[in-house]
């Protein structure tokens, strides 16, 4: 990458990045732009594979900066989307915990490599939030609850497919033995890379389960009122309306006691969060604005209002920087639980997910 020189009379140098929109901060965007006499203006997506048909579309030349999760990074890095991000330009990455950096987590770094290819943002999982008045406790720590028939017309999942088939393929393989045997391509099990015979079954359960579901939800407020009318009582989700209705509980507000299973037995889902620099990023004084945006969104005073005003948990350590409520409910001391998450990724065959999801819909 050359040297790039701009004039005092060129145009101020805009920095665009495509994330998640409850990222876009306009107090900490008003910060950056004064501090570095930038402009930075954002797109947004819902889901990872929204970003990638974006990025392969062209993106990459109308966006300097992505947010990824899971194993996205690594495939955005493989299919050259992205680039090698210079950790030694991230004075940050210091106050990020320990468990979310290589070598306890290496979904950062390029597979079969050493560079770095994404630095991390917030982490969390897909747990499962339950009504503790409602639901027994010997049933509050297993995926299986989504299933129990003791709980029927009270159960509620989310309209997303692939994360449905993920969860019922960690419980189906978990009781078909095959999440620790060898598999078949070398790796680790990921819920994500099924076999027809475990997609099989997940089919099976999936249909079963239907007798036991009020609905599936396609936003959190939904969510939230249909677990604070008490109609849903175990609902996978993010832990944002758990701890929307816990806070409520703690204020006095609210009776309802609520539980967040973030790891449930068998194993769930998480996810890391991260900033990728795209390819389109070809001269050096745009590729250390980006690095500076992502040094200065790892802030631990930034990190902070994410936590409290977004709801997110921070991947850098601010646990003597917030109320106790936001450790607990966040799981800043409880890091580690990434370690038996199984991050999020793009379903190995998506034909066949999307037939076994039709076939769901249509039994």
């Amino acid at each position: 990458m050359g040297p790039f020189v701009r004039t005092s009379k060129a145009a101020k140098l805009e920095l665009r990045w495509l994330g998640w929109e409850h990222y876009n901060v306009k107090k900490l965007t008003a910060e950056f732009e004064k501090k570095y006499d930038c402009k930075v203006s954002a797109g947004f997506f819902d889901g990872n594979s929204e970003a990638y048909n974006k990025l392969r579309g062209g993106g990459v030349k109308d966006f300097d900066l992505v947010m990824a999760d899971g194993f996205w990074p690594r495939l955005y890095a493989k299919q050259g989307l992205t680039q090698a991000v210079d950790y030694g330009k991230l004075s940050n990455m210091q106050y990020v915990f320990p468990v979310f950096t290589p070598p306890n987590y290496m979904l950062l770094q390029e597979e079969n490599g050493q560079n770095m290819i994404a630095a991390p943002n917030c982490w969390g999982g897909y747990g499962i939030t339950i009504n503790m008045d409602k639901v027994a406790e010997e049933d509050s720590d297993s995926i299986f609850l989504l299933y129990n028939p003791k709980y029927k017309g009270h159960l509620c999942v989310s309209s997303r497919f692939e994360e449905n088939i993920a969860l019922t393929g960690i419980l189906v393989c978990d009781r078909m033995g095959t999440k620790t045997k060898p598999r078949p391509d070398g790796k680790p099990f990921n819920p994500y890379v099924l076999y027809d015979n475990e997609l099989e079954e997940c089919k099976k359960l999936l249909i079963d389960q239907k007798k036991y579901l009020l609905t599936r939800w396609n936003d959190e407020a939904t969510l939230e009122r249909l677990l604070r009318a008490q109609a849903v009582w175990a609902a996978p989700e993010w832990s944002g309306v758990y701890r929307l209705i816990h806070f409520d509980y703690l204020d006095g507000k609210s009776k309802l006691r609520m539980k967040h299973l973030l790891h449930p037995k068998e194993g769930g889902l998480g996810w890391v969060d991260t900033w990728c620099v795209t390819s389109g990023v070809t001269d050096s004084e745009k590729m250390e604005l980006a690095l500076k945006w992502i040094d200065f969104r790892l802030k631990p005073e930034n990190m902070v209002v994410i936590a409290e005003e977004i709801g997110w948990a921070p991947t850098v350590d601010v646990r003597k920087m917030i109320p106790k409520r936001y450790v607990d409910t966040l799981f800043l001391n409880d890091t580690d639980a990434i370690k038996g998450l199984y991050q999020f990724d793009a379903p190995s065959s998506p034909e066949k997910w999307e037939r076994i999801w039709s076939e769901v819909e249509a039994a």
